[in-house]
């Protein structure tokens, strides 16, 4: 129970912190020490060594102000390489900072320190950092909250305290051997055997009454709920039982009120609650989260459960008794069907930018570019003298416009900033699928194709207006494809079930106030355009916020060349950075 102790102390400091500063004028630079190191966890009754960041499960969080420089000092404790990603910042000009393995940097060696400095410019809110090499994520994850400069624009601001909740998935296993099983047979990944909130699995799964999360509250208050999705694998509902939940920002970006009593959150993404205590009665509430279920393939079909406790200072309550009353209730009862597609459309569909004077919706209205991209899974033949455990003795793969994703042995960015390119990647992605078919409705597995492979980018000019829209298929199944932008905010003008129609559904796209993400959740056997301004110079990362499919090549990249003043070109590369 120390890491939990752990995690309390931090969200007690975030409590603490947004009761006494909820916005700050004032900017300076953050300094932080991450070291990256094996700790004993028990959990479900297996005790293992995980990996953790300070010893802590969740890891510390990061709590910074709009304008504030940050330096991050991550040293390497541990026999493998590592790399941190901070999800959602923007790194203006600093993508050596941003942490992908092999894109943006070299991992960080063993033993070997690098500090990761970025200035947070014009972002304010819930955003999440974690490791961005193999599966480390896992278990190295945590909070990153940016305080705006100007106070909260939602009414009611006046806000008791503020309850950060990181979902998560744990493994019995050690994730590293699935990983490598999963790459070396060719077949799927042993799924996690719990979901967590805030490292916690609670009392619906084996020896886990005592690791159970609890949020305490009052009465006729407002509190603000940080929800972050850091499951590996997984998209997931979330709700409070008898609770009316408020939708004010999504990935660290303001929104228009939604009222719901569940959200549908992607692997990567954030969603800021307003939670109003308006019950009279003390007891205690169910929080729980379970998958969204989009695939055929084998899932963790279970619910991670906690407890919303309102204070009693009249007469002592019996929460041991009221918990089992709860629990033996269905938790699914709090939740949308795992297969509820309409209700995880409906829900994304409602969220809409604020788009007011002060935080203006700057999507682009004409375009420059527009690259559309297939994401599918595939299945590859087994190469002679090999077993492999696929579907039908074959190999799973990924790929975006029929291309799986090679990561080079050095990181593209310095290759790119060097000019030295050859045998690293190539500028020829292509933009548009290679082969036009009926996307979302051929047979999953007779039509599908072998996947090329390579380190394939495209690239644009500084300033350019960029649309991608993301084709899902119907390869081994429809799925909904978690899509994660690195570098920029991008604007999501368009969904839909299908085929995307250039001609047709341009017309019908929203140009007024569209969404503002970093992550975007994919129809399932749909698709999605995105709008991206493109002006932060760099190589930047797009890939499956899913692991697995990650893992099989569901990625790519591009480029953002150099703008004509000093101050719209890539910085120099810091002197520690690592070298493969």
């Amino acid at each position: 129970m120390k890491t939990f102790g752990s995690f309390l102390i931090i969200s007690t400091f975030l409590v603490l912190f947004a009761t006494l500063l909820p916005y700050s004028s004032a900017s300076t630079t953050r300094r932080f020490h991450f070291n990256v190191e094996w700790k004993k966890v028990t959990r479900l009754c297996h005790t293992k060594q995980l990996l953790t960041v300070n010893g802590q499960y969740p890891g510390p969080a990061v709590v910074v102000n709009e304008g504030d420089t940050v330096e991050i000092k991550v040293t390497n404790r541990i026999a493998h390489n590592t790399t941190i990603h901070w999800h959602g910042l923007r790194q203006y000009r600093s993508g050596w900072a941003d942490g992908p393995a092999y894109i943006t940097q070299c991992p960080i060696r063993s033993k070997q320190t690098y500090t990761y400095r970025f200035k947070v410019e014009d972002q304010r809110g819930t955003l999440l950092w974690h490791a961005h090499h193999s599966w480390q994520r896992a278990s190295v994850y945590g909070a990153f909250i940016i305080y705006p400069r100007q106070p909260y624009p939602f009414s009611g601001s006046h806000i008791q305290s503020e309850i950060p909740i990181i979902l998560g998935e744990w493994w019995n296993d050690d994730v590293d051997k699935v990983e490598k099983e999963m790459l070396k047979t060719g077949a799927g990944a042993k799924v996690s055997d719990a979901y967590t909130l805030n490292g916690l699995p609670g009392p619906l799964y084996p020896c886990s009454t005592k690791d159970t999360f609890t949020a305490n509250v009052d009465a006729r208050k407002t509190y603000i709920l940080r929800i972050i999705n850091a499951a590996l694998n997984n998209e997931l509902f979330f709700a409070i039982s008898n609770h009316t939940l408020t939708v004010v920002e999504v990935d660290a970006v303001y929104t228009k009120p939604v009222h719901t009593k569940a959200i549908m959150i992607a692997p990567g993404q954030t969603t800021t609650l307003l939670l109003r205590t308006n019950h009279l009665s003390t007891g205690e509430f169910l929080i729980a989260a379970t998958p969204y279920v989009t695939s055929v393939f084998p899932f963790n079909n279970s619910t991670t459960v906690g407890f919303l406790r309102y204070s009693n200072k009249s007469k002592p309550v019996n929460h041991l008794n009221n918990r089992r009353r709860l629990t033996t209730l269905s938790a699914r009862a709090v939740l949308p069907d795992m297969l509820d597609t309409k209700f995880a459309t409906r829900f994304s569909d409602s969220i809409k930018s604020l788009g007011t004077e002060e935080y203006p919706c700057k999507v682009p209205t004409v375009i420059d570019k527009r690259v559309i991209t297939t994401i599918s899974l595939n299945l590859q033949d087994c190469p002679e003298n090999q077993t492999c455990d696929g579907y039908n003795g074959k190999r799973f793969f990924a790929s975006m416009n029929n291309v799986s994703f090679i990561r080079p042995p050095i990181s593209v960015l310095e290759s790119y900033y060097k000019k030295q390119s050859k045998g690293v990647f190539t500028l020829d992605f292509p933009e548009k699928p290679p082969n036009r078919f009926d996307f979302t409705g051929v047979n999953p597995v007779s039509e599908n194709m072998n996947t090329e492979f390579g380190t394939k980018l495209f690239e644009v000019e500084f300033g350019a207006r960029l649309e991608i829209v993301f084709q899902g298929t119907s390869f081994l199944n429809i799925e909904n494809h978690p899509l994660h932008v690195h570098g920029h905010n991008f604007f999501v003008v368009g969904r839909g079930f299908g085929n995307f129609d250039e001609e047709k559904d341009p017309v019908k796209y929203n140009l007024v106030d569209p969404p503002e993400r970093n992550t975007i959740a994919v129809p399932t056997g749909g698709w999605a355009a995105i709008r991206i301004n493109a002006d932060n110079p760099g190589v930047w990362f797009i890939h499956c916020h899913l692991e697995q499919h990650t893992s099989w090549g569901l990625a790519m990249g591009f480029i953002v060349k150099d703008g004509p003043l000093p101050s719209q070109t890539l910085l120099r590369p810091p002197h520690d950075l690592p070298k493969c």
